[in-house]
């Protein structure tokens, strides 16, 4: 197998079917995480044969610590490289406001959405360090930018997920290793009809109405995320690291042409924001 290894987490459906698709299209091998081993399968089935490349599948329940240890297992038995990896799996957790939020459900959400990515970069990195360097990419998602109400869990754990993954670029800076961070947008996914079985009750209007709105538009690209985690793949993205890029509202594809002016600023990062920052000058010393 001479082809570069991509490895993505719930690849069995929506936006993980699609950039598995995408990136063997782009001469990438594959190994595909979901928990269902049978709709991976499908997926497998699906992809176009190419002799130079293999797909290798493994069912795992991310939210089961337990499963993601034989993970690493699997993974270091299984594969001698990884240039590509891609945290995708997620789920919204509980739906409703914090205070009647069931709490093993909780601690779930946060299992899956950020305590699984931080696992799967610790076994990916050694990995890429041993061949000469990778690429991290990590989903980020509504909520993680500001308050998301009846969302606690799941903009808790993307908020996280977005410094851990700005902590990781500055660790991995001198190994050859990118790490960032994609916000997808509002897609047509599983996690969208989450919040139209929960309704208005427990997900809120807004969420509701805007869920509702994909539902009938089709929401934000999915091919449009899969070109930004290939642009972001690709050397065309060498010196962008620790970032979060919005695939639907960030012109990254010009990115490379201001490389200089990137890499000594914090935009596209999470930081706080002070009263300077927006002509206040009572509130800082």
């Amino acid at each position: 197998m001479n082809s570069k290894v991509a490895l993505i987490t719930g690849a069995s459906r929506g936006l993980g079917k699609v950039l598995a698709h995408r990136f063997w299209e782009s001469n990438y091998s594959l190994y595909l995480i979901a928990r269902s081993y049978e709709e991976l399968q499908k997926v497998r089935s699906s992809l176009p044969p190419r002799p130079s490349q293999n797909c290798d599948i493994y069912g795992c329940d991310l939210g089961i610590s337990e499963s993601i240890e034989r993970l690493r297992s699997e993974i270091y038995n299984n594969l001698s490289r990884l240039n590509v990896l891609i945290n995708n799996a997620g789920t919204h957790g509980p739906i409703g406001q914090s205070w009647i939020n069931n709490t093993s459900d909780w601690q779930k959400t946060i299992q899956v959405n950020l305590f699984a990515p931080v696992a799967l970069c610790q076994i990916a990195v050694p990995l890429m360090e041993q061949t000469g360097g990778g690429v991290i990419i990590n989903l980020s998602g509504g909520g993680a930018t500001g308050p998301r109400p009846n969302f606690s869990a799941y903009a808790t754990a993307k908020a996280a997920l977005v410094r851990f993954s700005e902590t990781l670029a500055e660790e991995t800076r001198g190994i050859s290793i990118r790490v960032n961070c994609i916000a997808p947008g509002a897609m047509k996914t599983a996690l969208l009809a989450e919040i139209l079985e929960k309704g208005t009750q427990l997900s809120g209007e807004r969420e509701f109405d805007l869920a509702s709105k994909v539902l009938v538009e089709g929401g934000a690209s999915m091919d449009r995320v899969a070109d930004l985690a290939l642009f972001l793949a690709s050397e065309d993205s060498k010196g962008i690291t620790g970032k979060l890029i919005s695939a639907v509202w960030d012109r990254w594809e010009d990115w490379p042409l201001y490389l200089d002016e990137l890499s000594k600023t914090d935009v596209y990062t999470l930081r706080r924001i002070v009263g300077r920052d927006r002509g206040m000058t009572w509130g800082d010393k």
